[in-house]
């Protein structure tokens, strides 16, 4: 089935055809995954993110499918998102991989945004409701989301409970979406099998662990793989985790521009990402089509030429974008790492 055909009311149109994504293993999973994937944080709807109908919403998503993307990502922490993919995709659930994310207070409206309870009853009523608003009955990997420590899990029971719905068939993989520091904690839990990491060629700092837990046979996920646009923004957006002006100072420093050959900054990004042997797929989200469709055309030219790649490891590490240990919020990585 085609699923523009979902919405009666959103136009056919003829530029979504004859596009091809390269498919990947999915860690140990079994998954088989386009290697960009669909992050729906855009899709929260204000204040967090643009204004969209439910027609607006499945267009977007049914063009990501017909342009290659199977794999959607999604969290309760984001709005209205969650419930927009479900609808989208109500028909056709079996030829795509969810994945969302638990911890969130669920039922509270005092909630301060942000807050996570890693308790068996409050990860339990979150997964219940990620199915109602996903419209499923199973979801394909459930992350643990907002930076849990392993005491927040073992003693509070949260971990145990998400092991009994992945027995009862609910979910079919546990993941956990995290950085540096709270991740190292978590490394050697077997029963994690996808990790999702923030990573670009401007915040490497995860590279290592990316690495190790590939070696592992886990899949690793990117999340932020072009740095909110900031590349291609005159640096108006803020990359998550980086200091007013470090995106920037980082990207001049290393040259990058100098070394393009004819891509724009965005296809070098998602180049840059694909290339890495450590990640198994890149998350990219927006609510324009059009960037969609860049975004996707950018992935399938697949890794960047070994050369070009390896003279833009050297400049980012001299620049400063080095796998290590970092303050998040405020500045990059302080040790560097040999490149892999």
């Amino acid at each position: 089935m085609n699923l523009r055909r979902l919405e009666p009311n959103v136009p056919l149109t003829p530029e979504f055809t004859g596009h091809y994504l390269q498919m990947a293993n999915f860690g140990g999973t079994g998954i088989s995954v386009s290697r960009l994937g669909f992050g729906g944080m855009e899709l929260a709807g204000p204040p967090r993110a643009p204004k969209m109908t439910q027609p607006q919403a499945t267009r977007l998503l049914s063009a990501a499918f017909d342009f290659g993307i199977n794999y959607f990502d999604t969290s309760i922490d984001y709005g209205l998102s969650e419930e927009r993919i479900g609808a989208a995709f109500r028909k056709t659930r079996d030829r795509i991989i969810l994945a969302s994310k638990c911890g969130c207070l669920v039922g509270n409206d005092n909630a301060v945004e942000g807050s996570h309870l890693y308790t068996a009853k409050n990860i339990r009523a979150g997964v219940m409701q990620s199915l109602r608003r996903l419209e499923t009955d199973y979801i394909d990997v459930m992350q643990l989301h907002g930076n849990p420590t392993r005491n927040d899990l073992e003693e509070q029971g949260g971990l145990e409970t998400l092991l009994e719905l992945q027995q009862r068939g609910i979910i079919r993989h546990i993941g956990l979406s995290s950085r540096k520091p709270y991740v190292q904690e978590f490394l050697d839990l077997d029963v994690l099998s996808v990790y999702q990491l923030p990573y670009s060629a401007i915040q490497r700092q995860h590279e290592d662990i990316a690495f190790q837990l590939s070696d592992m046979g886990k899949a690793v996920v990117a999340r932020g793989v072009v740095g909110r646009g900031s590349v291609a923004k005159r640096w108006s957006a803020i990359p998550i985790g980086m200091a007013d002006g470090q995106a920037q100072g980082v990207w001049e420093s290393a040259k990058i521009d100098e070394i393009l050959g004819g891509m724009s900054r965005i296809e070098f990004m998602i180049r840059f990402a694909l290339t890495s042997g450590a990640l198994s797929l890149c998350l990219t989200g927006t609510t324009n089509i059009s960037h969609l469709e860049e975004n996707v055309l950018a992935a399938e030219k697949g890794p960047l030429d070994p050369e070009i790649y390896a003279l833009a490891v050297r400049r980012l590490t001299l620049a400063g974008s080095v796998p290590g240990d970092s303050e998040y919020s405020r500045g990059g990585p302080k040790r560097p790492v040999e490149p892999r």
